[in-house]
């Protein structure tokens, strides 16, 4: 952060203090915030102040029905103010203050008036008069300059989000869903566009930008000002959804300052529907970043995002998988995915993805479910071009590791049917003064290296640095191809073994079987003396099952099941009872125990019986021979290398086991830590003695100190 913006932060931060009493520090960013707004479009409009309220005498005479445009071209912004009030005329009349604040908000144009509506600061200033705090207030702010020619657009959105990073440590809030590191942002930017020729090269090119969780607007801003750097002839267009009121009223605000289309920035939750939900219905992006919620459950849209995931299937968002409830950041980028232009092959320009994520959703999710048929999805239709993992402590509300993914589905030739990981862990520098759990940074020299690993595409690319205070060379880059991330889930059973004996103890436990309990429960709603006739024919019926059983040897342990299957059905005979399947497999269930010296337990066909409880399973992976996407005639192929492993680690240890091909599915992780693993011998035992020993002579030592 800049020295100018940080003495502005701090100027503001001091003028909080005045609201002392009447309000808590928690709540000191419902004025701040919309007065620092406030001020920034006072500064922008002041110079044309006096144009425009002569224009506007001069409209209403002639009756213009909407001077709006007109005034808007007369200031050349997007918009203007028709109250007389500025700041500075504001604190001419302190007895007023109140008053003429509000007639200076409701003087702005429309889409500025907005603004503040979200913000909903006319209750605030109702309560600041009260407390006779108003007047102090507007009078600090009067002056500070915040003109964009004293304060670019980048810099205030620096200051917008510090203010934010701040209020929230007051209230013990997170910061992340406002806002991402701005140099992360920046290692985005660098990532999405360095490598597109296209877009430096070609004069007056249009493009799009995207964010479906936007904030105060950090990453449509920062892209926007490195394109126009790099490539001022693009004509760019910024978009953007937020569902947080206070963060939409300052992106907001931002591009009606930057001359941008205010419309374009749209209130509410992008995983919604109807009014509440995707803002940009059918509209397609050039590029789309990121930062969503992690670790947050979906739960408030579980049933916007259940159905449309039922009824359009692909043909909607969430086509592929819903991942668990407890985290919703895979639903952002199949939001994502379903904005992109069609794929050049496809008669497209295609679209690039930059998105946050922490480790989640790497490997969260077994094969079958949601979030392994997320990334199945991806990286099959060949999608995933690269990650990027960064040091951990880069954020303000959390010190987890994150990572950078890049989807696109226009890759260059050479990295078709390719995933990059990038190792950028040690790509840090630590700051002087801690922010919250921000303690790490990257430099502009490490984010170009960065860039720099991921342009060069190299397995086993390295770089020297510092690790654990020493030189070390480090592998920043791996290439992997598609397949390598998949694996194919075999289900391994072992066959039943079961030894049965009608012993008293185990004729007891029928009673806990919930088919034998049911036989003495009313099934039907009847008056009292019906339902009490049937539940005395069932306890009637279960005194009959026991006398029978009671008739076979009780000191009997049969070892197959069959031979017990026919004593069980003689004694029920000679008792003349019939009973329904799920009575015998109950009595069956009850008097049996697991035995590893039984017999196997046999189908009607003669086929082995599984054990549930001895069932496991082992990822197999995928045959190098095998094509993407896989489908289900192509489960098949994996029969073979399924059984090979089943031989080869399997059936030396249980030669009894076997495959259950139809319960086989395919599913896909990405573990980027263990690919960058590096084994680290463990020091010669020496060593730990010495460091031991001397650690009891400091302990003798101080105790000795002590005592003395």
């Amino acid at each position: 952060m800049s020295r100018n913006h940080q003495e502005h932060v701090n100027f503001i931060w001091t003028i909080a203090n005045l609201l002392r009493g009447p309000y808590k520090p928690a709540q000191y960013r419902r004025v701040m915030l919309p007065m620092t707004v406030l001020r920034r479009m006072d500064c922008v409009l002041e110079p044309a102040k006096e144009k425009v309220l002569k224009k506007f005498e001069q409209l209403k005479e002639t009756k213009v029905k909407n001077p709006e445009p007109i005034l808007n071209r007369l200031v050349g912004q997007r918009f203007h103010n028709t109250s007389k009030y500025t700041f500075q005329k504001l604190i001419g009349d302190p007895d007023n203050i109140a008053k003429n604040l509000l007639n200076f908000i409701k003087g702005f144009s429309s889409e500025a008036r907005e603004v503040f509506e979200y913000f909903s600061f006319e209750e605030e200033i109702t309560k600041l008069d009260q407390s006779n705090r108003l007047f102090l207030v507007v009078k600090e702010f009067a002056a500070v300059d915040l003109h964009p020619d004293k304060v670019s657009n980048i810099e205030m959105g620096y200051i917008f989000e510090e203010l934010i990073r701040r209020f929230n440590e007051q209230a013990n809030e997170e910061a992340g869903d406002h806002f991402t590191p701005r140099e992360v942002i920046r290692l985005m930017v660098h990532l999405l566009y360095d490598t597109e020729d296209k877009l430096f090269n070609t004069p007056h090119l249009a493009r799009t930008i995207y964010d479906p969780t936007c904030g105060t607007g950090g990453m449509l801003s920062v892209s926007e000002e490195y394109i126009r750097d790099h490539a001022a002839d693009v004509h760019l267009e910024l978009f953007g959804q937020e569902y947080n009121p206070e963060a939409y009223a300052i992106c907001r605000s931002d591009m009606l300052i930057k001359g941008e289309e205010p419309d374009n920035i749209v209130f509410g939750d992008t995983l919604g529907d109807g009014k509440s939900g995707d803002g940009h219905p059918n509209k397609k992006f050039h590029y789309m970043l990121a930062n969503p919620p992690f670790g947050v459950e979906w739960k408030p849209e579980e049933d916007v995002v259940t159905k449309e995931h039922e009824n359009e299937g692909f043909n909607g968002r969430f086509g592929p998988g819903l991942p668990r409830i407890n985290d919703g950041s895979l639903l952002f980028l199949m939001h994502m995915i379903s904005k992109r232009h069609p794929a050049p092959d496809e008669g497209g320009e295609g679209s690039r993805i930059g998105i946050v994520f922490n480790g989640s959703p790497l490997f969260t999710g077994d094969a079958g479910s949601g979030e392994s048929d997320i990334r199945k999805w991806i990286i099959e239709n060949d999608w995933l071009d690269a990650i990027v993992a960064l040091p951990d402590q880069l954020f303000y509300n959390t010190g987890i590791f994150t990572y950078i993914w890049i989807v696109t589905n226009r890759k260059p030739k050479n990295r078709r049917g390719k995933v990059q990981l990038i190792n950028a862990v040690n790509f840090y520098r630590k700051m002087r003064k801690s922010l919250g759990n921000k303690r790490n940074e990257l430099s502009d020299e490490q984010i170009a290296e960065i860039a720099r690993v991921y342009g060069g595409f190299k397995h086993n690319d390295a770089r020297r640095l510092i690790v654990d205070g020493e030189e070390q060379d480090v592998v920043a880059s791996k290439i992997f191809d598609n397949r390598e991330f998949g694996y194919a889930k075999m289900t391994v059973e072992c066959p039943l073994r079961l030894n049965f004996c009608a012993s008293p103890d185990r004729i007891e436990k029928l009673y806990e079987q919930s088919a034998f309990k049911a036989l003495a429960e009313s099934k039907k709603r009847k008056d009292g003396k019906a339902k009490e006739r049937e539940e005395q024919e069932g306890r009637e019926e279960q005194q009959a099952i026991v006398y029978a059983l009671k008739t076979l040897d009780p000191n009997r342990l049969y070892k197959n099941r069959e031979q017990f299957v026919a004593a069980l059905d003689a004694a029920l005979d000679a008792a003349s009872l019939k009973i329904k399947a799920p009575i015998k497999k109950a009595i069956l269930s009850a008097l049996s125990e697991r035995d590893e010296s039984a017999d196997v337990c046999r189908d009607a066909d003669g086929n082995p019986e599984p054990d549930p409880e001895l069932r496991d399973t082992e990822n197999v992976p995928l045959p190098a021979d095998i094509k993407l996407p896989i489908r289900d005639e192509d489960l098949l192929k994996l029969k073979k290398p399924c059984e090979e492993y089943l031989k080869r680690e399997v059936l030396p240890h249980v030669p009894d086991a076997w495959i259950d091909h139809a319960k086989t599915k395919v599913g896909y992780e990405i573990p980027l830590t263990r690919h960058f693993y590096k084994y680290q011998p463990p020091r010669p035992l020496n060593e730990i003695e010495a460091d031991i020993k001397a650690l009891e002579a400091d302990i003798v030592r101080m105790l000795g100190e002590v005592t003395n």
